[in-house]
C-alpha cells in the first residue's frame, strides 16, 4: 500500500492544547485537560513529538563516526569524547518533558491516550497502537541511558506520581516484548480506523507489521545476553509478519513550513560547522557505494545556501573530516587540506538538496533495517530463509529509500545491481557485513546506529583519539542523565546508579556485552 504522508499542522496545533510536563517533579497546571481532548489528537502529537533531536548529531552520530564537528562549546560531545550534559539530556527531555513551547513529550501523551482508551472497546486499536509506539519510545530511552522511569512514567496527572522510580532496564525490556506481543496481536481491522494516525492513517495491517518489526529489533538487542529469548521472539515476530516494503517505513515527513528538527544544523547558522566523518565517507568510497553521491557534497562556500554557492558531489572528490582533531589541530594533520575556516572545497558535508533538506523525513523503523536484522537472525539459525537474500533485500531497500528525500536522490536499479555484484554477501564475514550495512541504513537515526554498533561491535571502527577525552574506555557506551534528576529525584536516581553503575559515559547498558 502506498505510504500515506501527512500534514503536520494538526499535530502542531496541540502545542497550545496539551499541558507541559517539565519532568516528573512538576505538577501540571490543569490535571483534567488531557481528558477533554480527543485521544486521536494526543496520539498524533505523541508521534510528532518522538523526534530525533539535533543533539543526536553531537553524540550518537559522532560516536558511530558518521557526522562530526571540529568545534567545541555548545557542540561539544562525541567529537571530543566528553560529557556535555546540555546535549546528553536531550533525548530524555524530549521524550519525557517535550520539545518546549507547551508541547508535551510522547511518554506523557501516550499515557494519557492509554488512560482514555483502555476501557473503550471502540478505541481498542488506538489503545494498542499507543502501546506499540510506547515500546519504541522506551527502547530508545533504555538504550540511551539504562535504567529509566517506566512503570510510573507519565503519571503526574493520573496518579499524582511526580517523582517516579527508575525501573531495571532488564525488566523494561522484558515488558516491552510482552507489550508488543499482546498489543500487536490485539489489533483488529474490524474495529474503528484511527485516521489521525500520522504513520499509516490507521491501516491495521501496516501497524501489525510495525509491531512485529519492532519486536524483532527489541529481540535482537538480546543476542549477547539472552540468546534463547532473542530467538523465541524473533520467531514470533517472523510468524506474525514484519515489514514487506519501503511503503511500511515508519517516518515523519516534514514540510517547508514544519521543518525537520535537524535542518537548522544543515541549513541554518551552524551549516558550516558539521561535516561527514572520515570513516563513513571512506567506507562508501572504498565500496563504490552509489549512496555517497546522494549523501555527500563539498561546497565552495559552506556557510551559504546551495543556491548561493557551487557544489561538487563527485564521489571521488569526497573527503571526510578525520576524528581526533579540532579546527586548530587539523592544520597539521598529514594528508588533509587544513581547517574548515580557510575556504571551501575541503571536507564533505550532507547534501542540502537531498538528505539535509529542510523538509527531509526522519526514519524510525525501516524495511531495510528489518531485512538486515532478519539476515543476522538467519545467519544465527534463528529463522528460516537465506541470510544472503535478506542481506541483498536490505541493501536494496535502503538504496531505494534514498528517493524519499528527493526525486534527484533516486538510485538506478542498475547501480544497485552493480554494487551488490561488486560487494557480494560473504558468509565467512556475515555478521560484520550485515551490521556494517545496518550502520549505513541507520544513517541519520543516531540512537539506532549507536545501539546496534554497541550490540554487534560492527562496523569495526578505530577509537576516536582526541587527546582531551574524559572517558576511560575506547568508546562512549551510554549517555548521562540530566543533572536535574540528581537533585530533584535524588532517591530514585541514586537507586538506579547503585543498581546499574556510575552515571558516566563508560557504563554499559545491560545488553552491551563484550
Amino acid at each position: 500500500m502506498k505510504k500515506i504522508q501527512y500534514i503536520l499542522s494538526g499535530a502542531l496545533l496541540l502545542t497550545s492544547l496539551s499541558g507541559c510536563d517539565k519532568g516528573f517533579e512538576e505538577i501540571n497546571r490543569n490535571p483534567v485537560q488531557s481528558t477533554i481532548i480527543d485521544p486521536t489528537y494526543l496520539f498524533s502529537n505523541a508521534q510528532f513529538s518522538t523526534t530525533l533531536a539535533a543533539q543526536t548529531i553531537m553524540y550518537e552520530e559522532s560516536i558511530v563516526q558518521q557526522i562530526i564537528t571540529p568545534f567545541g562549546g555548545v557542540n561539544n560531545g562525541g567529537n571530543y569524547n566528553q560529557d556535555n550534559r546540555t546535549n546528553t539530556m536531550v533525548n530524555w527531555n524530549f521524550f519525557f518533558s517535550g520539545t518546549g513551547n507547551g508541547n508535551s513529550g510522547p511518554v506523557k501523551l501516550l499515557a494519557d491516550v492509554m488512560n482514555q482508551t483502555k476501557a473503550d472497546a471502540n478505541r481498542s486499536n488506538l489503545y494498542n497502537m499507543s502501546r506499540i509506539w510506547r515500546a519504541y519510545v522506551f527502547q530508545v530511552l533504555v538504550d540511551t541511558y539504562g535504567d529509566v522511569p517506566y512503570s510510573q512514567a507519565g503519571q503526574a496527572y493520573l496518579q499524582s506520581t511526580y517523582l517516579p522510580k527508575y525501573d531495571s532496564q532488564q525488566d523494561i525490556y522484558n515488558d516491552l516484548l510482552n507489550e508488543l506481543d499482546q498489543a500487536t496481536a490485539a489489533l483488529d481491522p474490524a474495529k474503528r480506523v484511527e485516521t489521525g494516525d500520522l504513520f499509516y492513517k490507521g491501516n491495521i495491517a501496516q501497524w501489525k507489521r510495525l509491531g512485529y518489526s519492532l519486536m524483532l529489533r527489541v529481540a535482537m538487542r538480546l543476542s549477547k545476553v539472552d540468546a534463547a529469548k532473542a530467538q523465541s521472539f524473533v520467531q514470533k515476530a517472523v510468524a506474525g509478519g514484519v515489514m514487506q516494503s519501503n511503503d511500511d517505513n515508519v517516518k515523519i515527513q516534514y514540510t517547508s513550513i514544519f521543518t525537520s528538527p535537524t535542518s537548522g544544523l544543515w541549513n541554518g547558522t551552524e551549516k558550516a560547522n558539521f561535516y561527514l566523518a572520515q570513516p563513513f565517507v571512506s567506507y562508501l568510497k572504498q565500496t563504490n557505494d552509489p549512496r555517497l553521491k546522494v549523501i555527500a557534497t563539498k561546497y565552495a562556500e559552506p556557510s551559504k545556501d546551495p543556491s548561493g554557492t557551487t557544489e561538487d558531489n563527485t564521489p571521488a572528490n569526497q573527503i571526510g573530516f578525520p576524528l581526533g582533531y579540532d579546527n586548530g589541530s587539523i592544520i597539521n594533520a598529514p594528508g588533509y587540506p587544513g581547517n574548515v575556516g580557510s575556504g571551501g572545497w575541503k571536507y564533505s558535508q550532507l547534501n542540502r538538496r537531498t538528505v539535509a533538506k529542510v523538509d527531509a523525513p526522519q526514519h524510525y523503523i525501516t524495511y531495510a533495517q528489518t531485512q538486515l536484522l532478519l539476515a543476522e537472525a538467519a545467519q544465527r539459525g534463528w529463522t528460516t530463509g537465506s541470510a544472503a537474500d535478506f542481506y541483498k533485500a536490505g541493501v536494496t531497500a535502503h538504496m531505494n529509500q534514498m528517493k524519499e528525500y528527493d526525486a534527484s536522490a533516486t538510485i538506478a536499479a542498475a547501480d544497485i545491481t552493480a554494487y551488490l555484484t561488486a560487494n557480494p554477501f560473504d558468509a565467512s564475514k556475515a555478521l560484520e557485513q550485515i551490521n556494517t550495512q545496518y550502520w549505513v541504513a541507520s544513517f541519520l537515526n543516531g540512537p539506532e546506529a549507536f545501539a546496534n554498533f554497541r550490540r554487534s561491535g560492527f562496523p569495526v571502527l578505530t577509537p576516536n583519539p582526541y587527546p582531551g577525552k574524559t572517558i576511560a574506555g575506547a568508546f562512549i557506551r551510554r549517555l548521562t542523565y540530566p543533572l536535574s534528576e540528581k537533585s530533584v529525584n535524588a532517591d530514585n536516581y541514586n537507586a538506579a546508579v547503585t543498581r546499574q553503575g556510575a552515571d558516566d559515559l563508560d557504563t554499559r547498558v545491560f545488553w552491551d556485552k563484550q
